[in-house]
């Protein structure tokens, strides 16, 4: 089940996650909309304006969020057309 609320958190399969742009969460949905491979990052802000966080340098729980939305977006999101 999908929950967000104004404070750019979602709730899905029983955990919290933070939705802020350029965050784990949504680094992993739009890695997953834009069919890119599954490689953890998120960028300190926003997105390509700060700096990039690659996997070695993330918590288990950025990992966690990563994964999250990725997964979330492979089961009820979109993919971007390119035609």
């Amino acid at each position: 089940m999908l929950q967000e609320d104004s404070f750019c958190r979602i709730k899905y399969r029983g955990e919290i996650y933070d939705t802020r742009h350029g965050g784990p969460w949504d680094r992993g949905s739009a890695d997953s909309w834009y069919s890119r491979p599954f490689e953890p990052h998120y960028f300190v802000e926003g997105t390509h304006t700060s700096t990039r966080v690659e996997q070695a340098a993330m918590t288990t729980e950025e990992i966690r969020a990563y994964s999250a939305g990725y997964s979330w977006n492979e089961e009820h999101g979109g993919k971007k057309d390119y035609d």
